[in-house]
């Protein structure tokens, strides 16, 4: 096709766009409207996401050691009297035997592939951490226990997957030295059952919202394609091609969807900002994900939309007359 050619046809939709500029402005408004409500969603989703993850990095697992500590107080540890220490305790009853080999077991939990990060905290710290959770008058309770410290070394253990909890604590099971491991796994299962739901939930919407899309734009050009009826009649008894007649409104379809996305991403700063702001004037710990962070993200979101949206529906109302030849044209 000649540039000429080319020119003159993308005219024609613009030319198009301007002639039926009420139906335009029509589905333009709907679309807007779509896309609106899909970035809200998305947005809605990205914050509740930011939000589960902090929630996850909450959820940590804590795995305590077997140490001298453990063979000392655990029960199921049988004392010598003969060839142990003052409290009957040999090396080989206990796993952790030193700082080194404790950070040789946190690098083991590390190796697992579900494994964030793994942090030692030492008996002494432990305990301190311990006493922090309480008021200033229960702490002294903890004070006698500070020469006769019954907690063992332990690991603070975050997972990327909180949908591998489960299998990755029965993998740390798995590893000698463990005691015992305190973990909220029905929380590790909301977490995950929530983010699902939201995953199917946005699919959903995008769906739905893609197909009023199609629609809107699939009747303005079948309106457009009404007013001009007579024009392609005349085109085709000409020798016009396929391409040749279907390109303007092709053009047309576009031009719809990429206004309505520029339209859209203005008219969504000004919804999410008044949003944001009384969130975070309500909820002062939110953080909440900022507009000018994801505004590239769903303007090309939106793009991809609108361009889609008016190309195929432009292309499938003008095929289903061009299969006829221009029959139902030539009969006017």
């Amino acid at each position: 096709m000649k540039a000429r050619s080319f020119r003159y046809l993308i005219g024609e939709g613009f030319k198009g766009a301007w002639a039926n500029r009420l139906m335009t402005l029509a589905s333009m408004g709907v679309l807007v409207a779509c896309m609106v409500l899909l970035g809200l969603a998305l947005l809605i989703s990205q914050n509740i996401s930011r939000a589960l993850g902090v929630l996850e990095k909450q959820n940590v697992v804590i795995v305590s050691m077997k140490d001298y500590h453990w063979a000392l107080y655990d029960d199921s540890v049988k004392k010598v009297t003969e060839g142990g220490d003052q409290n009957g305790i040999t090396p080989d009853m206990y796993v952790i035997h030193n700082e080194e080999e404790a950070k040789a077991f946190c690098d083991k939990i590390a190796a697992l592939d579900n494994v964030d990060s793994v942090e030692y905290i030492p008996a002494d710290e432990g305990l301190t951490a311990t006493r922090d959770h309480f008021g200033e008058s229960e702490k002294k309770f903890f004070d006698f226990l500070e020469e006769d410290n019954p907690l063992s070394d332990a690991a603070r253990v975050t997972m990327k997957d909180m949908g591998r909890f489960r299998e990755t604590v029965d993998q740390i099971k798995e590893i000698e030295g463990v005691d015992s491991i305190e973990e909220q796994g029905d929380l590790a299962d909301r977490i995950t059952a929530f983010k699902n739901g939201l995953f199917i939930a946005g699919v959903w919407i995008i769906s739905i919202l893609l197909l009023i899309s199609l629609v809107v734009v699939c009747n303005t050009i079948r309106i457009t394609m009404y007013s001009r009826k007579l024009e392609i009649s005349i085109m085709k008894a000409v020798g016009a091609t396929n391409a040749f007649v279907r390109i303007p409104f092709v053009v047309e379809g576009i031009l719809i969807g990429v206004f309505s996305a520029g339209i859209a991403a203005g008219l969504l700063y000004f919804c999410y900002r008044v949003a944001s702001e009384a969130m975070e004037k309500t909820f002062s710990m939110v953080e909440l994900v900022r507009y000018k962070d994801a505004v590239l993200y769903l303007l090309g979101i939106f793009l991809v939309i609108g361009i889609l949206a008016g190309a195929i529906g432009s292309f499938i109302m003008i095929r289903k007359y061009l299969r006829r030849e221009g029959s139902e044209f030539s009969a006017i």
